[in-house]
């Protein structure tokens, strides 16, 4: 049986672990849980809703649609895990990512003591003693944070962004216990492991971790201020330091219109062209020029000031790009533009993306045909978001392992030229791109550039060499002493090993019903000893216990489906 602890030696609360299985059955996904067998938590499950049914109204829905609401109603670590979920068309199906990017945060606005309560113990001053004017009423209410408005003092116009009382230590729980399952998955699944369960919940505390610390969102937007201090067409809100922590985020009021609100910035005499091109230029600026992007900029996370200036909002969910991965994406950007399938495979087979079970010959093949259905077309006239969305799923299909900030990327490129594309029917992304495209080789081809790349070539074989001798005196002196080891980890066979412990266990069952039945036959012969309706006692009590024995093991084959 699979204990609790073998589970996750970490997880604070059993009532939440049964609560998130009792809540995975009823939306119809008990036959995942039986095959991550977590059988003492099944039994849980059975005494709250039975395994495997599902409401009729639930039973009309697609199983997409169920796992949307299931990660609706397990809260906020489960809706923010379902909407990273939703930039990752290498790990889930199309259906599923479509589902999830409606997760919605269902739930109440903060009480406003607790506001106040935050807010003072953030802050070590009184909401009265900090702002002129506060509204208890939120702007906005999510599953990690809500959104007021205020007036500093000196007069000041600010949002605050205030963190949820306890929202931490419910994300830490959530978090130990998805880790257990993810663990359970690469074992007991499959293709679990070519998923890489354990790597996504990883990447997932990273990411909500740095989430819930509004000081690192603040020094984010600093950041982005200072990159786009000398462009005239690109507004970053302020940060007010002295009213910030790492529960609380305050930040300028930004007045200006949701770029999505087309009618309203005509009126207002805007050039709907124009805010195309700042935006577009905008995200190319921050992926190939500075390598921080803006992760998140769908069109309520982006309002139009005066001069047709590009704000965007909320900073939680941001991209980085080292160098390395800059000039690989450039390469392969250029690749695909080229149409060239041989440099994207060499390109993906240099950086080792390509897995094992990924096959080569397919995915040429795809390319090949993905190519073809743009060789015609040309280039003025590519849709850029259509083909990303497309080349994204050929290496999905292709079983090829990305990074998640490329993932995040494409999605942002995606919805940036959605958005370019509605305030002007003629944008092209490509028009956008190839400047930036030709700026980043030059740059990389630059003498600087070489001689600072040759530069730490030299120091990586510098520092190789420097360590190479005693490496290798280690190695022989390990050897001489028979202290070198090799450790092999065979993959796969822990179902096996269970399976024969089960097998084991029943054999020795059925040896001692055999023998109570042998031994209790044996005595009824010899009529000695008390006798109860003229029957031996002892033997009597033999066939009792063999029938006993026997009918607990004939349910537990039953139950567990395998006669």
């Amino acid at each position: 049986m699979l204990t609790f602890t073998r589970i996750n030696r970490n997880i604070r609360s059993i009532r939440r672990y049964r609560d998130i299985l009792s809540i995975l059955i009823k939306y119809g996904f008990g036959g995942l849980i039986e095959q991550l067998n977590i059988t003492y938590y099944i039994e849980l499950g059975r005494k709250i809703v039975t395994l495997g049914k599902v409401s009729r109204e639930l039973e009309r829905l697609t199983q997409a649609e169920r796992l949307r609401l299931a990660m609706e109603e397990l809260g906020p670590t489960f809706i923010k895990l379902g909407q990273l979920l939703s930039t990752r068309p290498d790990v889930i199906p199309a259906e599923f990512i479509e589902e999830l990017r409606k997760l919605q945060d269902k739930v109440p606005p903060i009480p406003a003591d607790e506001v106040r309560k935050q807010i003072t113990q953030e802050l070590s001053q009184s909401v009265e003693e900090l702002f002129a004017c506060f509204s208890v009423t939120p702007l906005a209410s999510a599953s990690i944070s809500q959104v007021h408005r205020a007036r500093l003092t000196t007069g000041e116009e600010v949002v605050l962004k205030v963190r949820r009382p306890r929202i931490e230590q419910i994300v830490e729980t959530d978090l130990d216990i998805l880790m257990g399952l993810a663990y359970l998955v690469e074992k007991h699944l499959p293709t679990g492991e070519l998923y890489d369960p354990t790597g996504i919940v990883k990447e997932f505390r990273r990411t909500i971790y740095r989430e819930m610390d509004f000081s690192r969102e603040g020094h984010t937007i600093d950041r982005f201020a200072a990159n786009f201090s000398d462009d005239p067409t690109i507004h970053v809100p302020r940060v007010f330091w002295k009213y910030t922590g790492e529960t609380v985020l305050t930040m300028e009021y930004v007045d200006g219109i949701k770029v999505s609100h087309f009618d309203q910035l005509r009126q207002k005499g805007h050039d709907l062209k124009a805010i195309a091109r700042h935006g577009a230029d905008a995200i190319l600026k921050q992926v190939l020029i500075h390598g921080l992007f803006h992760g998140d900029p769908h069109p309520g996370n982006i309002y139009i000031l005066e001069q047709d200036k590009v704000c965007f909002l909320d900073y939680g969910m941001v991209g980085r790009l080292d160098d390395s991965l800059k000039y690989q994406l450039v390469d392969l950007l250029v690749a695909v533009l080229k149409r060239d399938v041989d440099r994207i495979i060499n390109m993906l087979l240099y950086s080792g993306e390509l897995t094992d079970e990924s096959n080569i010959r397919d995915l040429r093949r795809d390319l090949t045909d993905f190519i073809d259905d743009y060789y015609e077309i040309p280039l003025q006239e590519i849709n850029a978001g259509k083909l990303l969305s497309e080349f994204v799923e050929i290496l999905s299909h292709n079983r090829i392992k990305f990074r998640s900030d490329l993932i995040l990327l494409a999605k942002a490129l995606i919805t940036i030229e959605g958005i370019g594309r509605q305030l002007d029917p003629d944008f092209n992304m490509i028009d956008h791109l190839k400047p930036f495209l030709e700026k980043v080789i030059h740059e990389r081809l630059a003498p600087a550039a070489l001689g600072k790349e040759l530069l730490k070539v030299l120091q990586d074989y510098g520092s190789f060499a420097k360590t190479l001798p005693s490496d290798l005196k280690e190695f022989i002196n390990r050897i001489n002493k028979n202290k070198f080891k090799i450790d092999l980890e065979h993959r796969g066979l822990e179902k096996m090993i269970s399976d024969l412990d089960k097998s084991s266990n029943r054999l020795s069952f059925s040896l001692v019903i055999g023998s109570l039945i042998v031994g209790s036959s044996l005595i009824m012969q010899t009529e000695k000893g008390p006798l109860l309706f003229n029957f031996p006692i002892l033997g009597l009590l033999g066939y009792s216990i063999a029938g006993f024995l026997g009918l607990w093991l004939a349910v537990a084959i039953l139950r567990s489906g395998r006669l």
